[in-house]
């Protein structure tokens, strides 16, 4: 029927031949191969890059007095593998990783890959909120300036996205602590929950750690929300000029109903789109920001690895990081298809 809602509304596979069922499996079961490729390559590339390092686990514990001859230093090396080539060392990682073996930390004394998922949830949190903080402002901007276009407030948003974007994280980090924590007492200036608490419910644990939490996600999603603020407005501006959204006007639909029923849904796919090639830069943000605020995740713990000059955990963080980076790409394939059925595999 011509006067029914459904007619305003795009269709992104209208005219093309109906596609088989199972286009969504088999989009995830291609990007899942190409995963296993990827960490397979991270795997080779900074196995490659950590042993082009002066220097190895023995001369480390050499210069501590741990190994005072040139014999304990051979018996230390066959003890962890270090006496046989590189590429044999590289196939055993290789086949010890596909068994979550990451090998065996001596600094801390326990298994890599404990270590690595003890400080994981950490990370995750604070990624997945400084994300979530990021998307929630930037696309609020971003569509409040795109309905207000060569206003005062869409030139204010616009310049507040340009300054956040300049801002580099660690100076809005200290910045925030000293405004927030030293001045004003709001947030706890350091870790993720408050030491020598009292034991209490998983409720007030819960708001503890929110409070600790504030600062550092802030911290980090400041300067993505920048970034999506900027894409979401030029993308609605894109959609809002489309011929659908001109035929809903002229039906007589309101203008808050074009925008949040007819435009954000197409206009919001690039920011699905940033979210997924993002988060390794994401990642790379929150070692910096994770060390300013003390958070006890992998980018601490990627710190305090390379001070050490432990390569197992150096290793262990940035295998587990690039398999967070392609299992959240392959959920927002997954997302971006069932918004977007155009991108499915025919």
């Amino acid at each position: 029927m011509s006067g029914s809602r459904a007619d305003t509304r795009p269709r992104p596979g209208a005219g093309r031949a109906a596609r088989p069922p199972g286009g969504l499996t088999r989009l995830a079961l291609r990007r899942g191969a190409q995963g296993l490729v990827t960490i397979l390559a991270v795997i080779v590339l900074s196995f490659t890059l950590v042993n082009l390092a002066p220097g190895d686990l023995v001369d480390v514990l050499a210069a501590e007095g741990q190994a005072s001859n040139p014999e304990e230093m051979a018996r230390l090396r066959r003890l962890y593998g270090l006496d046989v080539p590189a590429t044999q060392r590289l196939l055993n990682y290789v086949v010890g990783a596909a068994q979550i073996d990451l090998g065996f930390s001596f600094r801390h004394g326990r298994p890599v890959a404990a270590i690595v998922a003890e400080r994981l949830p950490a990370s995750l949190l604070l990624m997945a909120s400084a994300l979530m903080v990021a998307a929630a402002l930037g696309v609020a901007a971003g569509v409040f300036a795109a309905r207000r276009v060569r206003s005062l407030p869409d030139a204010a948003v616009s310049a507040i996205a340009v300054l956040f974007f300049a801002t580099p994280s660690f100076w809005l980090s200290l910045m925030l602590m000293l405004v927030f924590s030293v001045k004003l007492g709001l947030t706890p200036i350091a870790g993720m929950a408050t030491i020598g608490a009292p034991a209490a419910g998983a409720i007030a644990h819960a708001l503890d750690v929110m409070r600790h939490l504030a600062l550092p996600a802030v911290s980090l999603g400041l300067f993505y929300a920048a970034i999506y603020a900027r894409v979401m407005r030029a993308s609605m501006l894109q959609v809002l000029d489309l011929d659908y959204v001109r035929t809903a006007r002229a039906k007589g639909a309101s203008e808050g109903r074009i925008v949040w029923r007819h435009a954000f849904w197409n206009a919001v796919l690039p920011i699905l789109t940033l979210l997924g090639i993002q988060l390794g830069h994401v990642f790379a943000g929150a070692v910096v920001v994770e060390a300013i605020f003390s958070w006890p995740g992998l980018g601490s713990l990627l710190v305090e690895a390379v001070e050490a000059r432990n390569h197992q955990v150096v290793m262990g963080v940035l295998i587990m990081s690039a398999i967070v980076v392609v299992a959240t790409n392959l959920l927002v394939d997954a997302l971006y298809a069932t918004l977007d059925p155009r991108v499915r595999v025919r």
